[in-house]
Order: structure tokens, then sequence, then C-alpha cells
């Protein structure tokens, strides 16, 4: 199958009759990159192909017209959704179209009507015909690809983990029925539901001629051949939950020994805390620290400019010097009152005539107790001292604001540790109802081991029974001759279910060592290192280790490898289809190569494997067609650059309106 184009009309986003998105089928320039953030609407053109063949989305909400035309409808006005898928299929061009009418009532709510499928395909005349609607339209879609087997090649690469539990809760059967449906053996197996259906009409039709005998041994057979199948579909489902316990044992045990960290976890813990609480005192101490040394010398330390200037002009001051030793101002106000200076001269108090006068007034800023020069000594001391005492603040505040910026670092360090240790305790379980899961567990498992056991015993038996029973039918039926007749005709039948069946299970094997070789191939291209594949007889797929001289086991499987294994094995079955298509007429294992069509398939995987995936997927599939973010988007241009047939890229008007344009 190969995908043409698609063209939307009023579907979710893409308001009105949008023009057509074409794909590229160029076989060197397989890939189609659509561009676009979240909510352009690349996955609603995603879903677009399921709802186009399949009636169906995985939308929440199931009405699929476009929200503004819904508003602009009034009562009794009609809209019709409508997409138009053009594909080619075993050779011949097929024109899918889905359309929805839609009308508004009265209370102005939107009334979806029933989906109409129309299948037109190109005659080899070049005439266009149309498939007859109804049962034959949905059993051409079938023909085509089968909606079960759709989500390989339509699929969401945020749902990788869907098809990763699928793996990890044993539902390989999933994987075993795409194979055979992709591959083409499903003819094989509709070849053996129809001759066996042919060999019990055979049996129902044996004329039992009043030999009751006869009767009862087909009864016996009868009986026989329902319980053995009653007994394999048990069987069946034993396996099956088998698988499923044994994972649940593993994953228990994992849990236990988790759990049984928590002492040690509760340890560190605790210590983590002290530590905490020591950070928390430490920083009250040197915070205080800090305080104290700010308070005892910040202003020292910024009035040392203003002290400097104030001392460079008193360096230039006259006044400095002249002061007269040993003279204090009780001599002058003496003197004064004398009216006789010590040197004899006569003072006339109040007379500024008087020079005597005069000389001792002029003299009294300078001697003690008010002398400017003693102040001015007394000054420069104290802002020598004072200088001095701050000369060390700023590195007094530098080594306590030090530790303070050391503990948001060390304590922010500490209770990151403190908040996982608490995630990790919050998470685990009691230990003993796990222990007392895991023991359940296993019992239920030799239960389930002991049931397989008594019913292929059970089964052995029947088979006894029913091939003694069929032995001696034969041998009466050979008596009567128009039970002769029928009875070669169901022994030919039973030839030829014996032959197909053999021929199948040669067949399938071929296809299971196929797969897990073309599997292999692609997981080591996306995840090196070390790791390959095995797909067992029921498509269990396990991840071996085989880096290791003499270790060949299983191992438990990481997310990314998991992730890895579901990629490797769609592009794996891709390619594999792609492979068989041309098969040679007389081969009943015949199959149609599909596209891989995949909605942000690569949100789940990092750079480096990005660009494995990137180079692995265009090899694998004829056509790819990728809906991308553009922060992956760039990544898948950089490796698929050259494989790169046709972009688009998605703008986004408003809630309601997207357009898809060529890039």
């Amino acid at each position: 199958m190969v995908l043409k184009s698609i063209q939307l009309t009023d579907f979710r986003q893409f308001r009105g009759e949008q023009p057509a998105i074409t794909f590229s089928t160029d076989p060197e320039k397989n890939v189609t990159i659509i561009h676009g953030d979240n909510g352009t609407g690349k996955t609603t053109l995603a879903q677009a192909f399921r709802w186009c063949l399949y009636d169906n989305t995985d939308f929440k909400d199931k009405l699929v017209l476009n929200k503004a035309t819904a508003q602009q409808m009034t009562p009794a006005d009609e809209s019709t959704v409508k997409v138009k898928l053009v594909l080619e299929h075993s050779g011949r061009l097929y024109t899918i179209t889905r359309t929805q009418r839609y009308t508004k009532q009265a209370t102005g709510a939107v009334k979806a009507n029933q989906t109409v499928l129309s299948v037109g395909y190109r005659a080899d005349d070049g005439t266009q015909k149309f498939i007859p609607d109804g049962v034959q339209t949905d059993y051409e879609i079938k023909k085509i690809l089968p909606e079960d087997l759709s989500h390989y090649f339509f699929f969401n690469g945020e749902k990788l983990d869907d098809m990763k539990e699928e793996i990890d809760k044993g539902k390989s059967s999933e994987f075993g029925k795409a194979v055979r449906g992709i591959l083409g053996l499903s003819a094989f197996q509709e070849a053996l539901r129809h001759l066996k259906s042919v060999i019990k009409s055979y049996e129902d039709s044996f004329d039992k001629g009043g030999d009751a005998t006869i009767a009862t041994l087909s009864s016996t057979i009868d009986k026989c051949n329902a319980r053995i199948e009653s007994i394999d579909q048990r069987l069946t489902e034993i396996d099956n939950e088998q698988s499923l316990t044994h994972s649940k044992c593993i994953k228990l045990g994992v849990e236990i020994d988790k759990n049984h960290r928590a002492p040690e976890l509760n340890k560190e813990l605790s210590k983590l805390k002290n530590d905490s609480n020591g950070l928390v005192s430490k920083r009250s101490t040197n915070t205080k620290k800090l305080l104290r040394v700010f308070n005892e010398k910040a202003h020292n330390y910024f009035a040392k400019k203003l002290m400097k200037e104030a001392l460079e002009l008193l360096v230039k001051s006259e006044k400095l010097d002249k002061g007269i030793p040993d003279i204090h101002q009780r001599t002058i106000d003496y003197l004064i009152e004398r009216r006789e200076c010590l040197c004899g001269a006569h003072i006339e108090p109040g007379e500024p005539g008087n020079k005597a006068f005069r000389s001792l007034k002029e003299l009294e800023p300078f001697i003690l107790p008010h002398s400017i020069g003693s102040e001015i000594r007394n000054f420069v001391d104290q802002c020598r001292l004072r200088a001095d005492s701050g000369e060390s603040l700023f590195e007094d505040i530098s080594e306590r604001y030090g530790d303070i910026r050391s503990f948001e670092n060390d304590f922010a360090e500490i209770q990151a540790s403190i908040d996982k240790i608490n995630d990790a305790l919050s998470a685990l379980d009691d230990v003993g109802e796990l222990q007392r899961q895991r023991m359940n567990a296993e019992r239920y498992l030799e239960e389930l081991k002991d049931e397989s056991a008594n019913l292929n015993q059970e089964k052995g038996n029947l088979n006894t029974e029913r091939d003694n029973a069929e032995r001696d039918r034969k041998n009466l039926n050979l008596r009567n001759k128009n039970n002769r007749v029928i009875e070669a005709h169901r022994t030919y039948a039973e030839q030829m279910y014996a032959r197909i069946d053999t021929e199948y299970k040669n067949k399938e094997s071929e296809t299971r060592s196929e797969l897990a070789e073309i599997v292999n191939e692609i997981f080591r291209s996306i995840y090196d290192g070390g790791f390959s594949l095995t797909v067992d007889e029921k498509y269990g797929i396990q991840i071996i280790v085989n880096d290791f001289e003499g270790y060949n086991s299983t191992i438990e499987t990481s997310t990314a490898q998991s992730l890895s294994v579901i990629f490797a094995f769609i592009a794996g079955v891709t390619k594999m289809a792609r492979q068989s298509k041309s098969g040679s007429e007389s081969d009943m294992k015949t199959s149609e190569p599909y596209p891989l069509v995949m909605d942000a398939p690569l949100s789940a995987f990092d750079k480096t494997r990005i660009k494995t995936i990137c180079d692995a997927l265009p090899k694998a599939a004829e056509q790819v067609i990728v809906f991308i973010k553009d922060t992956d988007g760039e990544l898948a241009e950089e490796h698929m650059g050259e494989r790169v047939g046709v972009r688009y890229i998605f703008e986004k008007y408003n809630e309601f309106e997207s357009k898809c344009l060529t890039r």
C-alpha cells in the first residue's frame, strides 16, 4: 500500500475544504515530513487516516466537525465533514472517501449523522468504478489493511509505551497475529480452517444406517474433539497467565530489593537532617558575628575617607603650633585681673588699644583648656585609632559572608538529597506485603504448572481415545458403500490438511527466523552495544546479552531498550512486507508493502537514538510519513535530509483553524 494524497474538509482544525496533501512516492526520497508545534493539527491529520478507513479515532470528542463551522451554523443548517484518501494497493488505485453530515438543532446542539464510506477504484480499462456500499466496502478496506493491524503502521510515538506494555504483559500473541496477517501467512490459516470444517462436514454426513456402534463412535470422537479444543484454549490461557505471573514475580522481586534499602535510607536521612540542622546553627552564629563586626567597625571604616581629607586640611593649618606650653586660661585671667603682665607691662582690661591686653586675649584660643592645637592633636590621635580599628572590616565581613554563602550551597545540596530520599521512601511499600504477593504469585505459578501437566495428560488420553474411535469407525464405514466414498473424501481432506499444516509451520518458522534476523539488524542499528533479540514460537521478544563469553540470558529491559525493540519490530515487519512484494503466484505466502505513518515518533528517544532511527526507517519502509514538532523536526531533517521528498508545515491561526502549507 502506498499513500498518494489526503484531503480534509471541515475535519477538526482544518476548516473548509483544504488543498490535498500529496505524499512523496519517490523510491529514493520516500520520506514526507510535516512540521508543526503542539496544537497545530499534526495529530488531527494523523487521525484522519484512521477515521477515513475505519470510522474511528483516538480523540475523546468523537464529533470531528470544525468548531468554528459548528458555531456559525443556525438551526436546520447542515455541514459535511469529509476525508478523501487516495492510495495504491496491489497495483490498483483506490479513492476512499468518508463523509459525515452534521445538523444544527433548534436547541443549538449539533447532531452527527452516520458516516458514509465510498470506495472507488480505477479499473483495468481506466474507468472509475465503485464498490457497493455496506458490507462490501468494509470488506475491501479489510483486504487493504485490517483495522487490528493498522496501529502498527499508523501509530502515535507517544503511545509506544502501550506497545511496550504489551510485550511486558506477555501479549506476544498480538505480535504473532500481526506478523501472520501482514506477511501473508493468514492464507494458510484460512485454508486450514476451511479444511477443518470440510472434514467435520464429511464426518457429519456418514450414513449411520441404524448402526448404533457408528453413532456411538462418532459421538465419542465429537466429545473428544470438543474437549481437546477446550483444553487447547485453556492451555493457551495458562501459558499467558504463566507469562504474566512470571513477570509479576520478577517485578515484585525488584520492588522487594528496593524496599530492603529502607533502613539504610532512613539512616542516611537522619544524618542529612543532622547536617542540615548543623548548617542552620552555623549560619545563625556567622550572621550574628557579621552584624557585630559591622556594628563595631562599619562607621570607622566608612569614615576613613572623610578623616583622611580632614587630616590633610589640618596639617596645612597655621593653628597647630601657636599654643604656649604650660600656660593655662587661669593664668591669663589672673594677669588681667592683676593689670600687670609678668614682664611688667600695664594691662588695661576692656581697652582694645592696650597692646598687652590685646595680646593676652589673642592667646586665649590657643591655650588650655580651649587650645585648638591640643584639640586637633587629640582629634588626629582619635582618627588614627579609629582608622586602624576599621581597617579589617572588609576582610572580616568577607569571611563571615563567605561562610553564609557556602551555607546556601551546602544547605541546598543537602535538602536536595533529603527530598530525593523522601521520594524514594514514599515510593516504598511494606516489604511484608510485597513478600506475600510474591509468595502468592509463585504459588499460583505452581498451580498453573500442575494444571497444565494434568491437562496435557488428559489431552494425551483423549487423543488416544479419539484415534481408536476413528480407527474403529473407519473399519465399520468401509463395510458401507456410501460411507466408503465419504471416508475416502474425508481421508483426502485430512491429508491435504496435514500437508498444508506442515507447509504452514515450515513457512512460519522461516518467517520467524527471517523476522528475527531483520529485526536484529535494525535493532542493532538503533540500539548499539552487545544486545540481540530472540523471537520464540509464540512471537515473544526478549533482549539477549551476547557480549560476554559464557553469558547468554534474557535481561530486564530498560525503557529505551524496550522502545527500540518496538521500533525495530515495526520496521522489521514493514521491511519484510516490502521484500515479500514479489512472490510467486504458487506461493501462498504473499504480502503487500505498507507505509509507516508516524505521529511524534521521536519524542521518547534521545538525540543519539533519533539519529539511528532516522537512518533506519527510510531503508525499512517503502514510504515514511512523519508528523513531528519543530524541535524534533530539525533533527529529523538533519538525519533524513537526503531521503525527504516532500515537506509541509502547519500554521495555527486560532484555536479552531490551522493550515497546512508546502515548505
